[in-house]
This record gives C-alpha cells, structure tokens and sequence, in this order.
C-alpha cells in the first residue's frame, strides 16, 4: 500500500509538472516576443519570470526522480529528502525573482521611465494572469494531496508569475490613466509578495531538516487512530518526522499482557494497516508493544 501511494502520487505531479513546462515555455515566447515589439519593459521581464518557471518544473521533476529512489544501505530511511532539497530550491528561486522584481522595478522608477499602453502587451498580460492562477490552483491541488514541498513551492511560483502579470495590467491601466509610475509601484508590492512566500517555503523546509514533526493534521488522524483500537490500553512516546513525502513514525503500546506474542503482534499489524488506510500520506510505522502493567504505564 505504501508504495502504491507513492507510485499513485509521483504520476500525478509528474503530469501537473509537464503541463507547467509546456504553458510555461508557450509564455514565455509569447510575452518575450509581444513585449519586444511593444517596447514593454516589464511584459519582457514577465517573459523572463515564466522561463525561470521551467528551471523550477526541472528542480521539481529532478526531485521527485531522486527521492523516489528505494532505501538502500546508505539511505536507510529513502531519498525523500531529495524533495525537500528541491522546494528549498525553488523558494531560492523565488526569493531571487522577487528580489529581482524590487531592484528592476525601483531603478526604473529612479530613471523616470515610462511606456506608452498598447492593447497586445494588455491582452499577453491578462493570457498569463488567467492560465497561470489555473496552473498554481491545479498544481497546489496535488501539492496537498501529495505532501509534496517542492511540488508545494513550484505551485507558488506559478502564482508568483500569475501576480508579476497582474502589475504589467495594473501598469497598462496606470499608462491610461496617466499614472506613468504604476506599472513599476504594482510590480515592487508583488516582488514583496514573492518574497515572502519564498522566505516561508524556505522556513518549512528549515523546518523539516531539523527533525521537526509532521503537520498537526496528521498527527491528530494518527492519536484518533490508536484511541479507537480497543485492544491498545495505553499508548506513549508517538514520534514522527517527515522525508518529503513519507511520515516516519514510531509509538509504544501497551496491550494486555496475558497475550502471546502471535496476538500481541496481529494489535500491531492492526494498527499500522489502519494508519495506512486511513492517513492519505505514505506512512512507514513502527511499533513497540508493551505489556499493560503498573510500572509500564506512563
């Protein structure tokens, strides 16, 4: 069951991924060449921010193909953390375009430069502003679905590229209305944006380097879990740490201690069956079983 899960989980980013390098490659050329012809600054930097998002798509692909690799010797607990790698990545990345964004968008303010609107760099702008908020929905969907960080932080960096085409419209409206610096102000409050959502995603992934547990959701299934198995007296000592996509997870149980050991462990294999059907993430359990007596009970 547990590698199904995976297998179910790495086609379902594998596909959303392609889907992203595809469109993002057609923007891409799309802005670039408009926003050339156009004389528009900020489309072909727009241009420039979606075909940063298929160096991110690669991460994230690269990702899931190393930490799907099988535990072996050296890695006994797998490769997931290959995942984790790559979203930290990505948020690099994020924090970079974002940043990027400011300084562009300051200097040009600092010049006193300004464009004249024109309708094809309006139309190229809201093109992108609508198919990538459809991308960063439907790629956030697997992302939680999946546990998956990096797929997690690609699905933001769609957004991100969503939002930097919000300030090229805010900027072409700003142009009609003679605002000549609006299309710079809007594009410094979304780098902002991005840059803080990178500072987040990299704080997460800080986050579970560090050995920190699984998300509290997880953890309350698991506890209801165990309180519903009549056979468990006691249970103490739940531990657990995320590797990308997988918990790892340990408990101690405190079971009748009239059983012989065939019993005792048909409790386990109950519970870690239950845990696997009912928690949507891969979950690798171990459990230590403990005769309910006095001086065993904490």
């Amino acid at each position: 069951m547990l590698s199904d899960k995976k297998e179910t989980a790495e086609k379902k980013i594998k596909r959303v991924t392609y889907i992203g390098m595809f469109l993002n490659g057609v923007l891409s050329f799309v802005k670039i060449a408009i926003g050339y012809l156009a004389g528009s600054l900020s489309l072909v930097a727009d241009g420039v921010h979606s075909f940063s998002d298929i160096a991110t798509d690669l991460a994230v692909l690269l990702g899931i193909r190393l930490g799907s690799k099988k535990a072996d010797s050296s890695h006994p607990y797998g490769h997931g953390r290959a995942e984790t790698f790559a979203g930290g990545f990505v948020a690099m990345i994020l924090i970079i375009v974002g940043g990027a964004m400011i300084i562009y968008a300051t200097k040009a303010i600092a010049r006193d430069e300004a464009t004249k609107p024109n309708l094809a760099v309006l139309i190229a702008a809201i093109l992108s502003v609508l198919s990538k908020e459809w991308l960063y929905r439907i790629t956030k969907k697997i992302a939680v679905e999946s546990h998956s960080p990096s797929v997690y932080a690609n699905a933001w960096h769609h957004r991100s590229d969503a939002l930097s085409s919000v300030a090229v419209v805010i900027g072409f409206i700003a142009l009609e209305f003679g605002f000549t610096h609006g299309d710079q102000v809007a594009a410094i409050a979304v780098g902002l944006m991005i840059v803080l959502v990178g500072i987040k995603i990299i704080s997460d992934t800080f986050r579970e380097l560090t050995e920190s547990s699984t998300d509290s959701e997880t953890i309350e299934l698991i506890k209801n879990i165990i309180n519903s198995n009549p056979s468990i007296h006691q249970w103490h000592n739940l531990r657990s740490r995320s590797v990308g996509r997988e918990v790892f997870l340990d408990v101690h149980i405190l079971v009748d201690p009239e059983l012989n050991v065939p019993a005792a462990h048909e409790i386990s294999e109950n519970l870690e069956n239950s845990i696997e059907q009912q928690v949507s993430r891969p979950v690798n359990i171990t459990v230590h079983i403990e005769p309910d007596t006095p001086e065993m009970r904490k």
